[in-house]
Parts: structure tokens; C-alpha cells; sequence
């Protein structure tokens, strides 16, 4: 029975290269799969472009590149990536500039395009589409006049167009997080569009295999004191077969741990209605699978059913939404708590004296509850060491945000006894809106576009 293992080599925009080159070294695996973006990410690109309009990949696809070429040539793996954001071309470009200045030839880079909506926003609101955010029901006019950016989630099939061209490197924009996983596994293994339950089981290893590490034992909640050799840790490989029989496992000599807890808490992440799961290509049901460990670092993955696809996709549009304006100052034992505490109604009430116009602000106490928030167990007071003070306002404008900034150096002299950390402002931030909607597939999908060139 045919069977391929693919190997995941990113979780997200700026993680270590290491775990992709064990994958290339150690996996014996003929993909290696790269989600490298999130909603921010693509804001992120989008902020990358608009001051340099051949920008809008994630920069570390040149790291990606450099490190995976000579496997791509020596091994014959493919590498699949959604690396391209907001510009998948800019990055098909750079990868091949690479190749070419290692003196790497007779590599095919395809890029999927297609899921930038910006451009047609007005046409769909002509059509009598929608664009409200179905999330909260609100008019497109709230956000229209700011968006920055709009994407729509691809799915698997411009990738497995690519692949069938003969590409050895697939760069996409914006695709969901599964959709590199399961590319393969239809290319491979002969899938149809309409095997539901396989591609149902394709997905439920894509989301497995999304965040890299954290299947196999790393952000890990249970004994994670026992994971081995986590500075090591090797990245999620799922070894398939036509049939969908399916394990996963990690590449030998690296750390880590495959379990069924360790692919469980990751099987949980980020999943609303188990029995629902909706993506581009099948709505999966995931409330039948079953996880059987059958040797030490691979378990079998079985039980998942495949429904109908959507007619509609999903869409992600980014508008300016103000600025943040922060500060941060720490002190110190004896009263460090208090001292912040006074720190902060200082800075309240001169947001109040100097007339700024603050949309909402934000305080929290580091050391103490800036991570549980409300929910923190009261503490000693008298024997904290050390307490950061850190306040964030939203503003309408840059200037406003700037002004807030400015209020923290003064404390060091004008408040509560301050022997602690540097009182900082920090550089004023844009925020970013993020905006949803739901759009019928036919009006992205036949503007999707794919096409292969040879290094």
C-alpha cells in the first residue's frame, strides 16, 4: 500500500530553523511542511510591504531557503509554505536568487495566488455581497475606509495543482494552516475531491502538525519536566497510507515526546465544535478520533469523518484601528506593590490633567497578575522583591499615544521612592482591527492562479 511521511517545519513566523533541518536530516520524509502565518503575521507583512512594495513575505523564508535548498536537490523533498503572505512572487523571487547564488539549479518554485481580496472589495459590494463582520454583525462602513488588508483562506487544491506541475517548492499566500499538510497527501496517495472521511483525516494531521513542537511535548501541560532534551526537540512527522491509515511520530535523534497526551492538548487547540470543523476543502468531525499509542514516540490516529465542503470561505481583513501608546517602571522591596500601585494612579490622573484623549487603558503589574489578570491569588505584599508597573492606552491618534509615553521617565523623580527598574516609554504602536467575513467560494476561487518556474 502506498504510504508518504510528511514532516512539519515551522509553527509560525520566526521559529527555529533547527527543527526542520533534523526533519531534512534525520525524517526520511519526502515533504516538509511550513505554516508560518496568523492573522497579525499578516498584518505584519502587510505594514512590510506598503514601505517596500517588493516585501510582504515573511523574512525568514531566506533562512528557510539557505538551510533546505541542498536537501531539495540532494533528497528530493519538497518543501510547502504559505511563507508568501501578502506577496507570494516577492518570495518565489528571493528563494530563487538563493538558489541560483548557491549554485543550485533544476529546481521548480510554484506559487498559489489569489486569496488577495483587497482589490475587488468594491466589485463583491456591487455584486449584493456582504461584507459585514459575521462575528458581530457590524456594517462594512465601520471599517471600509481603513482596512489595510483582505485575504481569503485558500484551501489544499492550488497546491496540489503546483505539485502536479512538478514544483519541488509550493509558496502561497494566505492558505489555511492545514492546507500544506493535506497537499501532499492527496498528490500522493490519489485522494479525490470528494473523499470526505480521507481528507477529513488529511486535515485532523494538519492541525496536529500546525504548531511544530507542540505536538511533540513543547507549551506542554502535563509533565513537561519529563519531555527529553526539549533544547533539542524534534518536530511532528505523520507517516500515511492510501487507505488513511495514519501515526505520528518525531525524527530519530532529536528530543521530545509523541504520546497520545502530548497530540491530544494539541488536538484540542483552537477547536470550537469538535463534530464541525469547517475548512475550504471538508468539514471535518473530529469527535470520533481515537489516538492508540503503539510504540514509544508514535501513535495511531484513526476515527475521523469527512462532511461536504462550505460554499462559502473565509476572509480576513486588517483595518488601522488607533495607536498604543505604553510605559514601564519597576520597583523594589520594601512596598514594591504599593509604589506601582501609587505609580499608577499618578499616571491616571495626569492623563486627566494634561487633557489626553485616551480611548481605554490597560494596567498590570508584573511580577503579580499581568499574565492571570483578575483571576491572580492574592499575594504577600511585604516580601515581593520587585513589582513592573506597566500601563497601555488606546488613542485615535500617533501624537496621543506619544504624549502617554512621555509620562513615565518623570516618576523616577516625581513619584513613590524609585530605586528599581528603568522608567521607559516605549515606541508608539499602530493597532490593527481584524474584520470577517463569509464569501460564496466561486467568487474567490476563479481568480485563483498557479504557476511554476524552473531555478
Amino acid at each position: 500500500m502506498n504510504k508518504v511521511r510528511i514532516g512539519a517545519g515551522q509553527g509560525f513566523y520566526g521559529d527555529t530553523i533547527h527543527g526542520a533541518l533534523n526533519m531534512a536530516k534525520y525524517g526520511d520524509v519526502q515533504y516538509i511542511c511550513f505554516d508560518c502565518l496568523a492573522e497579525l503575521t499578516m498584518a505584519i507583512l502587510q505594514k512590510d510591504k506598503l514601505k517596500d512594495p517588493s516585501r510582504g513575505y515573511t523574512k525568514d523564508i531566506k533562512v528557510t531557503a539557505k538551510t533546505l535548498l541542498p536537501y531539495v536537490k540532494e533528497k528530493g523533498i519538497k518543501l510547502i509554505t504559505n511563507a508568501g503572505g501578502i506577496n507570494p512572487e516577492g518570495a518565489r523571487d528571493e528563494v530563487m536568487r538563493i538558489a541560483e547564488d548557491m549554485g543550485i539549479s533544476g529546481i521548480k518554485v510554484g506559487i498559489a495566488s489569489g486569496d488577495n481580496i483587497y482589490p475587488i472589495l468594491e466589485e463583491l459590494q456591487n455584486k449584493g455581497i456582504s461584507l459585514e463582520d459575521y462575528d458581530t454583525g457590524e456594517p462594512f462602513t465601520k471599517a471600509k475606509e481603513e482596512i489595510l488588508f483582505a485575504s481569503a483562506y485558500l484551501g489544499v487544491w492550488p497546491i496540489v495543482k503546483c505539485l502536479e506541475e512538478g514544483a519541488d517548492i509550493v509558496i502561497t499566500g494566505r492558505t489555511t494552516d492545514t492546507a500544506q499538510f493535506l497537499a501532499p497527501l492527496i498528490y500522493e496517495l490519489g485522494w479525490k475531491k470528494d473523499d470526505w472521511d480521507l481528507l477529513g483525516q488529511g486535515i485532523l494531521l494538519g492541525h496536529l502538525m500546525e504548531c511544530s513542537g507542540q505536538a511533540t511535548g513543547g507549551n506542554f501541560s502535563g509533565d513537561w519536566w519529563n519531555i527529553p532534551d526539549m533544547e533539542n526537540i524534534g518536530y511532528p512527522i505523520a507517516e500515511v497510507y492510501e487507505d488513511g491509515t495514519s501515526y505520528m511520530t518525531k525524527p530519530e535523534n532529536t528530543g521530545g515526546r509523541v504520546s497520545v497526551d502530548t497530540l491530544k492538548e494539541q488536538f484540542l487547540y483552537e477547536i470550537h465544535d469538535p463534530t464541525h470543523y469547517i475548512t475550504p476543502d471538508v468539514i471535518a468531525d473530529f469527535s470520533g478520533t481515537a489516538f492508540e499509542q503503539v510504540e514509544e514516540n508514535k501513535v495511531k490516529i484513526s476515527g475521523v469523518k469527512g462532511k461536504p465542503k462550505p460554499d462559502t470561505l473565509k476572509a480576513i481583513m486588517g483595518y488601522s484601528n488607533g495607536y498604543m501608546g505604553q510605559g514601564l517602571i519597576g520597583y523594589s522591596w520594601p512596598d514594591a506593590l504599593q509604589k506601582a500601585r501609587k505609580a499608577d494612579e499618578i499616571v491616571r490622573k495626569q492623563i486627566s490633567l494634561y487633557d489626553m484623549n485616551v480611548k481605554d487603558i490597560h494596567t498590570e503589574f508584573i511580577g503579580y497578575n499581568s499574565i492571570h489578570g483578575p483571576l491572580a491569588t492574592p499575594v504577600d505584599e511585604d516580601n515581593l522583591n520587585e513589582i513592573y508597573l506597566r500601563v497601555a492606552v488606546h488613542t485615535e491618534t500617533k501624537e496621543e499615544a506619544s504624549q502617554f509615553g512621555r509620562l513615565f521617565p518623570p516618576l523616577a523623580l516625581n513619584g513613590p521612592p524609585f530605586v528599581g527598574g528603568l522608567a521607559n516609554m516605549f515606541s508608539v504602536r499602530q493597532l490593527l482591527g481584524l474584520w470577517s467575513v463569509l464569501i460564496p467560494r466561486e467568487e474567490i476561487e476563479d481568480r485563483v492562479t498557479t504557476d511554476v518556474k524552473e531555478v
